[in-house]
């Protein structure tokens, strides 16, 4: 098939999905991306979308393994966040990272393509990721003069206060949920200025939980997420180790 209109997605597990639960699909999950794919497909018949995001994937990953990807592709419509995994690590330089990824922004937007950019979220309503806060806000002001040197649309997710809501988000605390999913794909759907009728999922309710419960609670977090998450980091071991891209072609859902 020729597809005249090229949507493809780089990233992480953002924008692969990951907490977006779908066993019918790619690596089990459908996302932000995919939904917005489905919007834009539904009126243009020449639509095709490429999703290029793996899970765990730092910054200078995506850049490497993406970036050229998707040129390949000949876009005429790129997303990207990329930085979410760095910013969790001990040690980071965000200046130097950032310059590299002004020049990746540069070589998308050389195709022509529309390119779709990203703030980080404002974690101030978890105890665990708070500590990041400033980094982020670093990391956004970069990313708000490099979308703005370049012609880039930003999706100003440190501003979207929905998702202080633990509803948006999944089980694992660090992930979207469904719900959350669904509505970032609003929001983008929002800043390209189209049109679509893209209902959010009702959202699992939070219940509230005595001190005892809580305490279970965030030892189970610990014990199932938390845990996991920092052994892989010790061990140089990443959640997309062995994962292929959802789609590396371009396809119409």
């Amino acid at each position: 098939m020729d597809f005249t209109t090229r949507f493809v997605a780089l990233g992480d597990s953002f924008t692969e999905g990951v907490g977006d639960d779908d066993p019918t699909r790619p690596n089990g999950v459908r996302g932000w991306a995919d939904r917005v794919a489905e919007q834009l497909g539904a009126v243009d018949p020449g639509f095709g979308y490429a999703n290029l995001a793996i899970r765990g994937r730092k910054l200078r990953q995506i850049l490497a393994e993406q970036v050229d990807a998707a040129v390949e592709l000949q876009p005429t419509l790129v997303s990207i966040y990329a930085g979410a995994n760095d910013i969790l690590r001990p040690r980071i330089d965000i200046d130097e990272l950032l310059v590299e990824y002004d020049g990746a922004i540069a070589k998308l937007r050389a195709t022509g393509a529309t390119v779709v950019m990203f703030t980080g979220f404002d974690s101030r309503g978890s105890k665990v990721f708070s500590t990041t806060r400033g980094r982020t806000a670093i990391y956004n002001e970069l990313v708000r003069g490099i979308a703005g040197d370049h012609g880039a649309l930003l999706v100003d997710y440190w501003r979207f206060s929905e998702y202080y809501d633990w509803g948006m988000w999944a089980q694992d605390r660090m992930h979207m949920s469904a719900a959350g999913h669904a509505n970032m794909a609003n929001r983008v759907l929002d800043v390209l200025e189209h049109d679509h009728s893209l209902e959010v999922p009702p959202m699992t309710p939070v219940p509230e939980l005595s001190r005892m419960e809580a305490v279970r609670a965030n030892a189970r977090w610990v014990r199932e997420f938390a845990g996991p998450w920092v052994v892989r980091r010790v061990t140089g071991k990443s959640s997309g180790d062995g994962l292929k891209p959802k789609y590396s072609q371009f396809t119409k859902l």
